[in-house]
């Protein structure tokens, strides 16, 4: 159980950095995995899912036109799925599947887009849309392939 409480708190710091209150961003703590696969479920506020989508796709963006191979890797590996149902709330479920995790990567998405947007303006409109649609941390775990069916 603590274990899931800390990759809970970990997503957390993925999903929201600290802002000040005149809107500059300070340091993001780290997310990085152990294992094979990282899966990370979120809550996304109805109206807000194209605010979520064009956030992950700015991800996208930062992270295949980044000159760093290590970030390159990482939008190999890292897909984003919707469920097809609201949950009773009305909030939406995104799925991160990362396989395989990059080791000693960093997965924090505000860190990722900072990294790769320098603009003020664009990094508080991207804190503001990704903040917007953020309903809640579902939870996640940081796995080890035991079987793989994939292959013979």
């Amino acid at each position: 159980m603590r274990r899931l409480s800390g990759f809970l708190l970990a997503a957390a710091i993925m999903v929201l950095p600290t802002f000040s209150p005149l809107g500059t961003t300070h340091a993001q703590d780290a997310l990085t995995f152990n294992g094979d696969v990282a899966i990370l479920s979120f809550a996304i506020r109805p109206g807000m899912t194209a605010d979520y989508e064009e956030v992950m796709t700015k991800v996208s963006e930062a992270l295949t036109q980044s000159p760093n191979t290590q970030r390159n890797q990482q939008a190999a590996g890292w897909r984003v799925v919707r469920s097809n149902a609201p949950m009773p709330d009305g909030n939406v479920v995104y799925t991160h599947v990362i396989s395989p995790v990059v080791s000693g990567a960093d997965y924090a998405i505000m860190t990722i887009l900072y990294e790769a947007f320098e603009d003020p303006a664009e990094r508080t409109r991207l804190y503001e849309l990704y903040s917007g649609a953020f309903a809640a941390a579902l939870g996640g775990s940081d796995n080890s392939i035991a079987v793989d069916l994939s292959s013979p």
